[in-house]
């Protein structure tokens, strides 16, 4: 695994403070979507390190918590914070975004300052496919999408699938709707590591706890 490819998929995680713009965005400005998404996504980018082609080593779970909202999980390892601010009309909502690389690809969640039924999450999750293209990541995807519930709360699951320049790949995606925020968990990584992925997707979902 080169250091760019594990770059390019926390840069997804990293950037996600604009992957949900186009689904944030009242329809009356949705044309100012694209440019305000790519604005966002380009300060939100990982700054480059240098080049290395070693993997690395399996990582110890690490709680991770989201200060201002006391939302929590566990991801392997130390986490790397992202923030920014999504544009909206009369103003914009604060986004913190936690990830991990791993071996397999990358994991983590966000945590957006807003009532999660602000939106539907419907429109979260195609605000998050339609501007995943900004980033120059390739193409992506959903299948699979149904609604669900977490301790009582809206939420919805996606499975991803994506082609770009280092190929297939895959992962899922979780919103979850809460009173004063919403909650995006996402894994993602190659399709050739799609069993570990599911694992690793499945242990963030059972530790992600909402206050």
């Amino acid at each position: 695994m080169t250091h760019r490819s594990r770059t390019q998929r926390l840069a997804l995680l990293s950037a996600s403070t604009a992957l949900v713009t186009g689904g944030l965005l009242p329809s009356a400005t949705a044309s100012a979507a694209p440019a305000r998404a790519a604005a966002v996504a380009a300060t939100a980018a990982p700054t480059p390190t240098p080049t290395s082609t070693s993997s690395q080593p399996a990582q110890a779970a690490v709680k991770t918590t989201d200060p201002p909202s006391g939302i929590t999980a566990q991801l392997p390892g130390k986490a790397e914070v992202r923030m920014g601010a999504i544009p909206m009309a009369g103003g914009s909502v604060d986004t913190r975004v936690y990830g991990v690389e791993t071996p397999d690809g990358a994991t983590g969640f966000a945590v957006y300052d807003m009532p999660g039924d602000q939106i539907p999450l419907e429109d979260a999750l195609k605000g998050f496919v339609d501007a995943y293209g900004l980033t120059g990541g390739g193409t992506l995807t959903t299948e699979n999408v149904r609604k669900t519930t977490v301790d009582g709360r809206p939420a919805l699951d996606a499975d991803l699938t994506g082609e770009g320049p280092e190929g297939p790949a895959v992962g899922s995606i979780r919103f979850i709707s809460d009173d004063d925020h919403l909650v995006m968990a996402l894994t993602y990584g190659p399709e050739a590591k799609d069993k570990d992925l599911d694992a690793t997707h499945q242990q963030l979902l059972n530790s992600l706890q909402i206050p």
